[in-house]
């Protein structure tokens, strides 16, 4: 192995592509999945993995070493194989194919290392650089400005939030190593991924054809420049969005305020998203008090009249996120690049930064005016696209100028199991408050209740019909409008829902 590491070239020639897939599928054979690298590593969910971790993942979760623990090894933590422990992971073929495109290299002891990790998301098996080239090992270098940023939390919480049904085009901005593209490749005809990093480019058309993947084209340039007026279904980004004193790595750093490629992104929605297609990003976003971020984001759209969803998964204080990012080789570096972190969010106004997932629909006229709407849950752990899809839905329906008429023509029933949480304070003059959440959901969005709304949820049983309103009404001591205001309230809050007589 070389003193100086050298970086995976992404490159396949049009031999090697027959075996590059064998040597996918064989690692996919000794089960190296999502789910199975998850709970051989004893974490909750792989967003969790952290290389502090990795003395103990080792000694106590991969010291069977069977084919599996030899993939976590290799190909997520960057360990290194001894001859023996290769050849049981990987057939002659395989191992052929993956020294002669780059993506593993041996010392004259026969000691392997592979060049580039290999990450499970979902159903798919994602190459990139990896995720800690800074990590104390023998020859390996410093973060490069042209990385290719290994899929991480933020690619799983998009993956998990985007919607899965069948579509005719999508758009994957900063595409990276493609990972949003090639889960998109399943269930749209045809995806566009861009990014300005050839080496990302290089990365995602590797990947393509890795695991085969033919109705995706990755091209390189500056968000929207290459697509020109091309409108898709869907639009996904995870863009650079780090509000950085340095703004040097392009696959993180947003500029001083984060903003730098996120605004660009939402202002070109309005152009590229098609009718009835929704746009959904994964980013972080600088919090000042007394400030919506939903305003902001609408002021990115310049009129546009679309619908916006925020999600806020993670709220992280400004003194945080500066100790998170700073960085010495000592104790005196470390406390001057916290100041020089501290002193940018600073300079921003911001009292926090938020990890979000935003998504974006164009309005229907019907509905009033464009709305916006903020929840906050856990990140999400498993798939939540059509919760995100569903929460889109609640809100226009419960926008409906007469909403008498579904409930006539259809009835009302609770979304399923509801968990309420009645919390009041003893000894002091405060009204008690109720929570609800829906359970076996996704997403663990905890909504507060007003006292009708509580009254109204607890008494629903069965198909509720609108005839029942006027006892409703009488039972709560409450006018008509005041009851369907509350309808209105839980549909948005899908703990009950308008469903189709069968």
């Amino acid at each position: 192995m070389s003193d100086s590491f050298q970086r995976a070239p992404f490159l396949a020639g049009d031999g090697d592509v027959a075996d590059l897939r064998d040597a996918v599928s064989a690692i996919a054979r000794a089960g190296y999945c999502e789910d199975a690298v998850r709970e051989r590593l004893g974490l909750a969910d792989l967003c969790d993995l952290h290389w502090r971790d990795l003395p103990v993942y080792r000694d106590e979760r991969l010291a069977e070493r069977d084919p599996l623990s030899l993939a976590i090894d290799l190909l997520l933590l960057q360990g290194a194989l001894n001859p023996g422990e290769v050849a049981r992971l990987l057939p002659a073929s395989s191992r052929e194919v993956l020294l002669r495109t780059g993506l593993l290299e041996t010392d004259e002891t026969g000691l392997a290392r592979a060049r580039a990790s290999l990450v499970p998301v979902g159903r798919r098996l994602i190459f990139a650089d990896h995720a800690w080239p800074e990590l104390p090992h023998p020859g390996h270098a410093t973060v490069a400005s042209d990385q290719v940023m290994a899929p991480g939390f933020d690619s799983r919480y998009l993956a998990r939030a985007t919607f899965r049904r069948p579509v005719g085009s999508a758009l994957d901005l900063c595409t990276g190593s493609g990972v949003q593209a090639l889960l998109a490749a399943s269930h749209a005809r045809r995806v566009c991924a861009v990014d300005i990093n050839p080496r990302a480019v290089g990365c995602t058309r590797f990947n393509a054809r890795a695991l085969g993947v033919a109705n995706l084209e990755a091209v390189e340039g500056d968000l929207f420049e290459p697509v020109g007026e091309e409108r898709f279904d869907l639009i996904t980004a995870n863009p650079p969005f780090v509000p950085s004193p340095l703004d040097t790595l392009r696959f993180r750093d947003g500029g001083r305020s984060g903003e730098d490629v996120q605004r660009r992104i939402v202002a070109g929605l309005p152009r590229l998203l098609a009718p009835g297609g929704m746009a959904q990003m994964v980013t972080e976003l600088g919090e000042r008090d007394g400030e919506s971020i939903a305003g902001r984001l609408r002021q990115w759209l310049g009129g546009a009249p679309m619908d916006i969803h925020v999600l806020r998964v993670a709220t992280h204080s400004a003194a945080q996120y500066a100790a998170g990012h700073a960085k010495g080789a000592d104790y005196a570096s470390f406390l001057d690049s916290a100041g020089a972190w501290a002193a940018n969010l600073r300079a921003q106004g911001y009292a926090r930064v938020v990890t979000v997932l935003v998504a974006f629909q164009w309005s229907s006229p019907d509905c009033g005016p464009p709305w916006d709407r903020i929840d906050q849950s856990p990140p999400p752990r498993r798939a939540a696209g059509d919760e995100i899809e569903d929460a889109f839905r609640a809100e226009r329906l419960a926008r409906t100028p007469d909403i008498r008429r579904p409930i006539e023509e259809n009835g009302l029933l609770r979304a399923g199991p509801v968990a309420i949480l009645d919390a009041s304070v003893l000894g002091a003059a405060i009204a008690p408050k109720a929570k609800a959440r829906r359970l076996g959901q996704a997403l663990e969005i905890e909504h507060e209740l007003d006292p009708l709304e509580r009254q109204f949820l607890a008494a629903m049983e069965g198909r509720f019909a609108a005839p029942e309103l006027l006892r409703f009404c009488r039972q709560f001591d409450a006018p008509e409008p005041a009851v369907l205001g509350a309808i209105r309230s839980l549909l948005r809050k899908r703990l009950v829902m308008i469903q189709e007589r069968g």
